[in-house]
């Protein structure tokens, strides 16, 4: 029987992996992580925020550029990071980029108690922070039709995943619990408890609502309520890995902010070595045939012991 959670024994996660991996993570330097890079899985430094966030921002540039009326493309991208918007909004409208035929998928959205996706007014919305920090700045704006938001009601997201438009690239931040959107672990109950699901079972998740570990409560209350973890909604629309692997490239950026010095090391290493586990459910993505980890140097940390 696996270990239970240090964190939340009701639930899966990265804890509940053999120490010897987690220790092999943490030793890990920056050139040991650029080292991890493998056909398929490339790993990349950057020494300076600004240029982070501009090559991230590049990203939604060049899917944009290739659509055409024949060919259209998309995005799909996070809230978290978010620094990157304006920059993609200035772009556009310095290129005087024609976006017509261009698409967005946001990754998720927060699910209120009544069973919905929260409304526009809501503080946490992430479709008012892609909206407020880019889409509304757009000179030549993309058609409103071309812009895909997960609702509770999933079935018109999925069926834009299904509408012929390519995703040339799904973006994404890593959380504290190392998922992407909000493909978090699951539950430890049920036909899970001696178990989490298998990487071939988690795999054929589409875009649902889920319910939130309770590290990604917390890590939303830091980085975006101040701490105030009572505003934060337990439950989430999420993209799904069904969707993802419909994405040409997937293209993760940690700056430092969202996960912490271990985190980041730990998924790089499972991804690299092919180590498939849904505890951690960016370890998934090894058997994804285009994945980019874009590292901030300054904020990769060290997993070296420094009591405050």
């Amino acid at each position: 029987m696996r270990k239970h959670s240090k964190i939340s024994p009701d639930w899966w996660d990265y804890t509940t992996l053999d120490d010897d991996l987690i220790q092999d993570a943490a030793r890990l330097t920056p050139h040991d992580l650029q080292q991890l890079s493998r056909p398929g899985f490339e790993v990349v430094f950057y020494d300076t925020l600004e240029e982070f966030y501009l090559c991230e921002a590049l990203e939604y540039i060049n899917a944009w550029k290739q659509a055409t009326a024949d060919n259209p493309v998309g995005i799909c991208g996070p809230i978290g990071p978010t620094e990157q918007l304006p920059l993609v909004a200035r772009l556009c409208n310095e290129l005087d980029l024609d976006l017509s035929q261009a698409h967005f998928w946001g990754m998720d959205e927060w699910i209120g108690e009544d069973g919905r996706e929260v409304p526009l007014g809501h503080p946490l919305s992430f479709e008012r922070a892609d909206r407020e920090l880019c889409f509304n700045h757009l000179k030549n704006p993309i058609p409103e039709e071309n812009l895909h938001f997960p609702k509770a009601d999933t079935k018109a997201f999925i069926d834009s995943w299904n509408a012929g438009v390519r995703c040339a690239v799904m973006q994404g931040g890593q959380g504290d619990i190392k998922h992407w959107a909000f493909n978090d672990p699951l539950r430890r109950e049920g036909r899970y408890a001696d178990a989490p699901p298998s990487p071939e079972e988690y795999r054929q998740l589409t875009t649902r609502v889920v319910e939130l570990h309770p590290v990604t409560l917390a890590q939303n209350a830091r980085t975006s309520g101040g701490g105030n973890i009572t505003m934060v909604p337990n439950r989430a629309v999420t993209v799904g890995p069904i969707e993802t692997w419909q994405a040409e490239k997937v293209s993760i950026w940690q700056a430092g902010v969202h996960d912490n010095p271990l985190g980041q090391r730990l998924t790089a290493l499972m991804i690299a070595k092919g180590i498939a586990d849904s505890a951690v459910p960016m370890s998934l993505l090894a058997d994804h045939p285009n994945v980019r980890f874009n590292y901030f140097r300054g904020g990769l940390g060290s997993c070296a012991v420094e009591m405050h």
